[in-house]
């Protein structure tokens, strides 16, 4: 399978000045939302980013996440890919806070490394989120494992935002958007062809499962730790 990185120069684009970045302001001002867009390829100067961007319902700026574990994997026989040939890593984590909870914000390949999900949930996120186009080798494999294993292992919810399967693309997606509760149970989801779907984020079932099972106070600080360097 061909990989796509190398249209990532091609449609990069400044945030939050881009063609994409002023559609999703827009969007998010006239229908008073929250909404996180992307990923885009960003430019910075000479640099390239994958990042997602969050837009308040007055259509401001609130945070950018610039993906930190970048997809470099090599499956004989099934897919190459290389973001690291053409992109840069971020180098901080993401949370944003609505009215109604706080949100930590990853992208993709972010969905594999449990740390940084543990990390958000300390910092008292209730919903991750994860733009992401798992592959037609990953995605039926881990796509839905991962997100009910992120939830569970962290008691929150966990939503995963695909895009629409194109099998004429050079990088064929799986699709199957999806919210997993923080009892590890499939939501809401959807198959691979463009739609759209709603959950619920259920705070207080939230707070029952982490009253139930209290494994934020049975955590053994003392022999082991996940710590934030930045």
């Amino acid at each position: 399978m061909a990989a796509a990185s190398q249209y990532f120069g091609e449609y990069a684009e400044s945030v939050p000045d881009g063609p994409s970045c002023k559609a999703l302001s827009e969007m998010a001002r006239d229908n008073s939302v929250h909404l996180v867009g992307g990923s885009i390829p960003e430019r910075a100067g000479e640099t390239l980013y994958n990042t997602a961007t969050v837009w308040a319902p007055d259509g401001s700026l609130v945070a950018k996440h610039r993906k930190v574990h970048l997809f470099d994997i090599d499956i004989p026989g099934k897919i190459r890919f290389q973001e690291s040939e053409t992109l840069t890593a971020g180098a901080s984590l993401t949370t944003f806070s609505t009215p109604w909870c706080r949100v930590g914000l990853g992208i993709c390949y972010d969905l594999r490394f449990s740390d940084m999900a543990t990390l958000y949930a300390r910092q008292g996120c209730d919903l991750l989120l994860y733009p992401g186009a798992f592959n037609m080798t990953t995605g039926p494999a881990h796509w839905e494992l991962l997100a009910r294993a992120r939830s569970v292992d962290n008691q929150v919810y966990t939503a995963l935002v695909s895009p629409a399967r194109d099998t004429t693309a050079s990088y064929v997606a799986w699709g199957h958007s999806l919210v997993a509760s923080p009892w590890g149970e499939v939501v809401a989801s959807t198959e691979a062809d463009e739609t759209v779907i709603y959950a619920d984020i259920d705070l207080e079932e939230l707070k029952r499962i982490r009253e139930n099972i209290p494994l934020g106070k049975q955590r053994r600080l003392d022999l082991y730790d996940t710590v934030q360097k930045v």
